[in-house]
């Protein structure tokens, strides 16, 4: 069990949480784009973003995975392991969330004058950033744990 060993699953795992952040960023202004479509909607090349996304969201998903099983196995660190944990089951809130938005956002948009739809894009984008706020405090959580043990 070596600190350096710990030390670069975590820069591994930042570097992931950075390429996930990406990702979302693609996501969105492919939304963006598509819902400028309107009303002959690009459904094709969304459906082929929105799958090429989700591979994307599989492998970082996978990868983290796999560094919260070493750092709980190989490292004996479970601390760390479960803050890996309760981020990844934030992360696929957010997700789920993202893409309840976006569908929630087109339906605001194609019915402009259904006062329920834009209250739905409200309580999501409100539900999105309360879990975005809870990844944060988790991120702080590992950071505060992980120095802690140096």
């Amino acid at each position: 069990m070596t600190d350096d060993a710990v030390k670069a699953l975590l820069r591994r795992f930042y570097a992931l949480q950075g390429e996930r952040v990406e990702a979302y960023r693609l996501f969105e202004e492919g939304h963006r784009a598509y819902l400028s479509s309107a009303p002959r909607y690009d459904f094709p090349r969304y459906r082929q973003l929105v799958h090429e996304i989700t591979l994307a969201f599989s492998g970082i998903s996978r990868e983290i995975l796999q560094i919260k099983g070493r750092l709980q196995e190989e490292h004996g660190r479970p601390e760390l392991a479960q803050h890996l944990g309760r981020i990844q089951e934030r992360e696929q809130e957010k997700l789920q969330l993202t893409a309840q938005l976006q569908l929630a956002r087109q339906r605001a948009q194609d019915q402009p004058g259904v006062d329920a739809h834009q209250q739905e894009v409200r309580e999501l984008k409100h539900r999105l950033i309360k879990t975005i706020e809870a990844i944060s405090e988790i991120l702080q959580d590992l950071k505060y744990d992980s120095e802690e043990a140096e």
